[in-house]
């Protein structure tokens, strides 16, 4: 999906993935440890709720270094049982 999404970025990119899931504490804990583990501290995040705040949609934004970079982050965020959908 991130390489035909992302196929004409240039890298090094500063890239923005949306990741939704259950508004519970073990959701949010998955994608920031994902996120630490490619990229340590350096990002950004926003997050909304939903509605009914039964769902969070976290915004992160990264400075990928590479395509391969971004796609072991992708592979491992879309892997995790707690997230529900990345785009």
């Amino acid at each position: 999906f991130l390489i035909l999404h992302y196929g004409r970025q240039s890298v090094p990119a500063e890239i923005a993935v949306k990741v939704f899931g259950k508004n519970e504490p073990t959701f949010r804990a998955a994608v920031l440890t994902i996120v630490r583990t490619h990229y340590g501290d350096e990002h950004a995040l926003a997050e909304q709720f939903s509605k009914q705040g039964a769902y969070l949609s976290l915004s992160v934004t990264v400075l990928a270094a590479s395509r391969e970079q971004i796609d072991a982050m992708y592979k491992d965020l879309t892997a995790h049982d707690d997230i529900l959908m990345v785009l």
